[in-house]
């Protein structure tokens, strides 16, 4: 992992039985899930949803763009890394890595925003996360 990687978080995963198709394979929605996990994570770590939801906002994700490189099986170790690629005035980017046995089985790129939770529409990143990820990222 030698380029930057703002606000990295790392989650062990476990491959769950009803995470495999009938080849043992895991499914391609199972990523979209763990993606989801991530997130979550990246979220607890740097800015609570406690936080956004007092401070009136919530993440909304507006695209997933997912690139399976290499089979995941039940058994495999497989740890997943996602960090905030990029910040702007109102919207971000977080990139993410799944690795099944130390490869690549997937990477992706999602983007979204925050919303105000009473108007609906977008606001400013949260300054706390910009902050945080500017003191890395620059």
């Amino acid at each position: 992992m030698s380029e930057l990687r703002p606000l990295l978080v790392t989650l062990p995963i476990t491959v769950k039985t009803y995470d495999i198709d009938f080849a043992h394979i895991v499914h391609n929605a199972v990523y979209i899930r763990w993606l989801e996990d991530l997130r979550q994570q990246l979220v607890a770590e740097h800015y609570p949803m406690e936080q956004a939801l007092a401070d009136g906002r919530t993440p909304i994700l507006t695209h997933t763009d997912i690139h399976y490189k290499w089979p995941t099986r039940f058994g495999d170790e497989v740890v997943g890394h996602m960090w905030i690629s990029q910040l702007s005035r109102t919207k971000w980017e977080v990139q993410a890595e799944i690795l099944a046995n130390g490869l690549v089985a997937a990477a992706a790129t999602q983007n979204g925003y925050f919303a105000d939770l009473k108007t609906r529409r977008p606001t400013r990143i949260p300054e706390r996360l910009r902050e945080k990820w500017m003191a890395i990222a620059q």
